[in-house]
């Protein structure tokens, strides 16, 4: 090979190495800020497309122009009724302005550093300055007094939760606007925040749970005594239709009893009546039949009547 052929792919890969230091190729999803010895030239590209620079001495800074997130730490926050409560918050925001970006915070892990000063201070406040009814809560679709804690004649057992003036969702509303007006300042817009949760501390959740469940067990045991009342009534119930019925069964046994004993009489009387010698002679046999066995033994004087008919078989 020449040294002409040398120089001119020297040359070549010369060109295209000040080309590609000279040419910036911004996509749909960035935007980017040209500077030169670290102050911004000119306006920030956002626009997708093929832009120029001076290579070497220029350099170029991308940012993201889709949302980005940002997680908060969980804290312990006091609310205005002194309850102590853990808050985890999450938010969602963007570079609108990454000339003011860079210049404020330079890069995302700037910016996070400064929201979590700016999103943390305004939970800050806005959980201390409400109960933490209005913490948990949006509406009052929840009725002030539980249903099954009335008693039969309607007094309340247990008052419920307390309507609410401000809600969970308008304090996140707040907390958004107060975070974007100190964010915008770096070129941020803040667009969205919220809970992610809220929980008791150990020890209060710990106290909570016990409260619950004493007043489920009360629930329980008022719904268990009212059964055992029912229960108590209707074996009650059972027991005087028993005694009705027994009762009722004794007296028609007696009045039967007592017809057939009157009949019986009345058909003895009859008989005896008829042939009064035959009847004697009848129910003596019958009474034989009753006394005397296989191995009876009967010791009777011999003027007894009960042996007159023995007596005269001999």
């Amino acid at each position: 090979m020449s040294w002409k052929s040398s120089l001119l792919i020297a040359g070549a890969i010369i060109a295209l190495i000040l080309l590609s230091s000279a040419t910036v190729v911004v996509d749909e999803n960035e935007q980017v800020v040209i500077t030169q010895f670290g102050k911004p030239v000119g306006e920030a590209l956002t626009e997708p497309g093929l832009y120029y620079k001076t290579p070497f001495i220029q350099s170029e800074h991308r940012f993201e122009k889709r949302f980005l997130e940002w997680n908060g730490n969980r804290n312990q926050i006091p609310t205005r009724d002194k309850r102590f409560v853990w808050v985890d918050t999450y938010a969602r925001w963007r570079i609108v302005d990454p000339l003011r970006f860079y210049q404020r915070v330079r890069d995302e892990r700037g910016a996070k550093s400064r929201l979590d000063d700016i999103i943390d201070g305004a939970t800050r406040d806005a959980v201390a300055n409400h109960d933490l009814i209005e913490l948990v809560r949006s509406t009052n679709r929840v009725p002030l007094v539980d249903e099954d804690l009335q008693q039969d004649d309607g007094e309340d057992l247990a008052v419920g939760l307390a309507p609410i003036v401000h809600g969970r969702s308008k304090i996140m509303k707040d907390i958004l606007e107060q975070s974007a007006e100190l964010a915008a300042d770096l070129g941020v817009e803040v667009l969205d925040v919220r809970f992610k949760r809220i929980n008791y501390n150990e020890d209060v959740q710990n106290r909570v749970y016990e409260r619950m469940i004493a007043e489920r067990f009360r629930i329980a045991e008022k719904y268990r005594s009212q059964g055992q009342g029912e229960a108590a009534s209707i074996s009650g119930e059972r027991d005087r239709e028993l005694k009705r019925i027994e009762s009722e069964a004794f007296r028609k046994a007696e009045e039967i009893r007592g017809r057939a004993d009157a009949e019986a009489a009345a058909i003895y009387a009859d008989a005896y009546a008829v042939d009064p010698e035959f009847y004697r002679f009848l129910r003596t046999m019958e009474s034989y039949e009753d006394v005397i066995g296989s191995d009876s033994v009967l010791m009777l004087t011999t003027e007894s009547e009960f042996l007159e008919y023995l007596k005269t078989s001999q």
